[in-house]
């Protein structure tokens, strides 16, 4: 059986290190397993509807060799702590 990482039980901070962890059906799965800095982290009421508390948090992410953010946003449970 693999083990499948897990996401922080708290939500991450701008300047924490994560990587990208997607199923490859997902339509962002290129960025499946980037490593990546938190550049920003917002909240909505998401998890209001699901009940997970940590469902209401995004992040907008850069690569950690690259200044430039990704084009697209990621929610809490997509990423896990990264290995830096």
């Amino acid at each position: 059986m693999e083990d499948v990482p897990q996401p922080a039980p708290e939500p991450y901070v701008p300047g924490d290190q994560v990587q990208i962890y997607l199923s490859a059906t997902d339509p962002d799965a290129a960025h499946h397993e980037t490593e990546c800095i938190v550049v920003d982290r917002f909240q909505d009421e998401l998890s209001e509807d699901s009940g997970r508390e940590l469902d209401a948090y995004t992040y907008r992410l850069r690569p950690v060799d690259d200044e430039t953010p990704l084009p697209v946003e990621f929610r809490h449970f997509d990423l896990v702590p990264g290995s830096g």
